[in-house]
């Protein structure tokens, strides 16, 4: 199977939005019938596309699933801790590979799961939940089973879904199970969104005629540009913008869905304009692009990067997401008559016109041949910039400063390493780091779910394992998470873990603080120690100053390159980023608006 890389994701040539022309189309060859099973099948279309890992939890409903996606060539099982892991780990792997499954056994493993599930529907992940459901002969009987809540209603599961996945199939008959599979696999792929397949547990091994033949690879239908549409967005938006004095563009999250990443590069190198990135869209821009401003955040913005944006008299925002998190409580100095606001299918200027079914691609591309360049802005961002400070230098044995910490981490990012932030202040600091071209980035903005990052981390790894992943984590996050750490070590992933222990949830204390955010202290070395108990590679160690921190890099990456390293870093319980500390007070300030009048 050949794949392609665009714009970030590994996607199958097999599943490329393109028509497939009959003349080149062949035939699918035969397969024996003890293989013409319906779990053969489903192991078959995952692998063609782009799936080859499938996160899982064991349970009776499953098992013979199990046993039919594990023989199929090509797929792997990675057995997880729990399944809110197994779901995290399947986000990550969509994050690099461009789609990811998991396999659960019915309700008790499926609404464990709806969290990781629902964290993947906001950042508009395919995802194939894959849940080993009640036998086809219980349907519809008065039976009561187990791993339910006691009543002779199946659907509790399936409703759960409806709300946090594109598609659901509930697979409970062979007769049409061909049809329900690859139409939920194709949907997922279609809309990035999760998709739920529920199949019988008695089902999987039965061979059937409809399964007698290899999968024709997908052929989805793209979806294409009305361009009258496009011809006429276009001339509003070049109008728009070519009379501007001083115009930026800002990109955000949706360039990943919309596929638009490389159209994004492209209007930015013939514009001229400063190129800033919403904070959930880091990694999505190369920063290494000459007019690369940095993160646009309101008041916890790059430095000097809010200046240019919100002194702009227009700005074009590419895939935005507008909620209380990215706006900082809604204190952005943005006028919306000012804006372009291009979405995945519409764009819309100003306070009107709008433009219905529009790529955004489609959208930029054109745009680019459109627009004069206009380097007002970035020259004006060229004269009031200063170079950042570098954290004070540290006396010796100094306790470790958390600043100084994430001045080694930079020096640690390359082409080769990924860098994976948990919920917390570990956004903030991690949006400081500058990504050289070719370093991935990660983190979960819209859903903010913490503990996301141990199961995201162990996905991602898997996806890319020629890339180190870089996790910081705060030790409130890892306590939620912890446990598939070992599956980590059991992979023989090379993944370096930051443990940030500062005693709590810091991010939650600079919201709104309360002695529910003091937790346990953990031995946390000793935790990793006793989970990886000899089996596999596996080195921590814990650092207090910055002496014992270059120690660890140097260690990790040195002579323990190979192996899983987890370095627990002790920081004071008030050591965080300024960002993190005006981000939070205005937070709270929207959080605790009273009531409007009645």
């Amino acid at each position: 199977m050949q794949i392609v890389f665009l714009d970030r994701k590994w996607i199958p040539r097999s599943v490329l939005l393109t028509p497939l022309c009959p003349r080149t189309a062949t035939a699918s060859s035969v397969i024996a019938s003890s293989e013409a099973t319906l779990g053969r099948h489903l192991a078959r279309r995952l692998v063609q596309i782009g799936v080859s890992d499938v996160f899982s939890v064991p349970g009776d409903f499953n098992l013979t699933l199990l046993d039919h996606l594990i023989a199929e060539p090509g797929l792997k099982n990675i057995g997880c801790c729990n399944e809110l892991n197994a779901g995290y780990a399947a986000d990550g792997y969509a994050r690099s590979r461009g789609v990811g499954a998991c396999v659960v056994t019915f309700t008790v493993g499926g609404l464990s799961v709806l969290n990781a599930i629902a964290g993947a529907y906001s950042e508009n992940l395919p995802v194939i939940c894959i849940v080993g459901g009640p036998n086809s002969n219980d349907y519809g009987t008065n039976r009561i089973l187990h791993h339910t809540i006691g009543l002779p209603d199946f659907s509790q599961e399936f409703r759960c879904f409806q709300t946090v996945t594109c598609y659901q199939a509930v697979v409970n008959n062979l007769e049409d199970a061909h049809e329900q599979i690859d139409t939920a696999i194709s949907t997922a792929l279609k809309e990035s969104k999760p998709v739920y397949i529920s199949i019988s547990c008695n089902l999987p091994a039965i061979p059937h005629p409809t399964f007698s033949r290899e999968p024709v690879p997908f052929c989805l239908a793209p979806k294409v540009t009305n361009q009258m549409g496009l011809e006429a967005a276009v001339e509003a938006a070049a109008a728009f913008l070519n009379k501007a004095v001083k115009p930026v563009m800002v990109g955000g999250p949706k360039l990943r869905v919309a596929k638009a990443c490389e159209a994004f590069v492209e209007l930015a190198d013939a514009c001229g304009y400063p190129v800033a990135v919403m904070p959930s869209a880091k990694g999505l821009v190369p920063e290494c692009h000459p007019r690369f401003i940095g993160t646009y955040w309101g008041a916890v913005s790059t430095a000097f990067c809010a200046e240019i944006v919100e002194s702009a008299d227009s700005y074009i925002f590419a895939g935005p997401i507008f909620n209380d998190y990215s706006s900082v409580g809604y204190s952005l100095l943005l006028k919306k008559d000012k804006a372009i606001l291009v979405q995945p299918e519409r764009v819309v200027i100003g306070n009107g016109p709008a433009f219905g079914c529009i790529l955004m691609k489609d959208f930029l591309k054109a745009l680019s041949k459109r627009l004069k360049c206009n380097t007002t802005a970035y020259e004006n961002y060229h004269r009031i910039y200063v170079p950042e400070g570098q954290p004070l230098r540290s006396d010796p044995k100094e306790p470790l400063r958390v600043n100084v910490l994430f001045q080694h981490i930079q020096k640690m990012l390359s082409s080769e390493t990924a860098v994976i932030a948990e919920t917390g202040d570990s956004w903030f600091n991690c949006q400081k780091l500058k990504l050289p071209k070719g370093c991935g980035y990660e983190f979960q903005m819209q859903y903010g779910s913490i503990g996301w990052s141990v199961g995201a981390t162990l996905g991602y790894a898997q996806a890319v394992p020629n890339k180190r992943v870089i996790s910081c984590i705060g030790d409130g996050s890892f306590q939620v998470t912890a446990q598939d750490v070992s599956t980590m070590i059991r992979c023989e992933q090379r993944t370096i873990i930051f443990l940030i222990n500062n005693g709590g949830y810091t991010i939650e204390v600079e919201i709104h603080d309360g002695p529910y955010n003091v937790i346990k202290n953990w031995n946390y070395t000793g935790l990793v120690d006793a989970i990886h108990n000899g089996e596999g590679k596996c080195w921590t160690t814990k650092v207090v100053c910055e002496e014992d921190l270059i120690n660890a890099i140097e260690t990790a990456t040195g002579s323990k390159k190979d192996c899983f390293c987890f370095i627990e870093v002790i920081a004071h319980k008030d050591d965080t980023s300024k960002e993190l500390l005006e981000w939070g007070s205005r937070v709270s300030a929207a959080n605790s608006r009273p009531p409007n009048p009645q």
